[in-house]
């Protein structure tokens, strides 16, 4: 497993209701495909340096995470999918994943 962080731009229109669903089901994905989510950080909305998709503002949030890079393909295409959202970059962070032991 590797480490990966992935930065979502989600449109200013939705509601927290509908960004706790995509972050959900994203989260979900990971689950089922033996990923472990070890960050789910909610920046907020924030003004864009250009217009996406004739938007202004944004909503970001950053996922980091240790998964198989067939997981991250999984991952990304139901993001394509997922009306909401305007952007993302999947980022790989680390070539290895070792747990921390509590």
């Amino acid at each position: 497993m590797r480490q990966y962080e992935t930065l979502l731009l989600l449109s200013p229109e939705l509601n927290s209701d509908d960004r706790k669903g995509i972050l959900d089901n994203l989260t979900g994905i990971l689950s089922r495909e033996d990923g472990s989510l070890l960050v789910a950080d909610e920046w907020g909305m924030r003004d864009l340096a250009y217009a996406v998709r004739k938007q202004t503002r944004g909503y970001y949030i950053r996922l980091e995470y240790a998964a198989a890079g067939d997981t991250v393909t999984e991952l990304e295409r139901n993001i394509r999918i997922t009306d909401g959202v305007l952007k993302f970059m999947t980022v790989k962070l680390a070539d290895t994943f070792v747990p921390q032991e509590a």
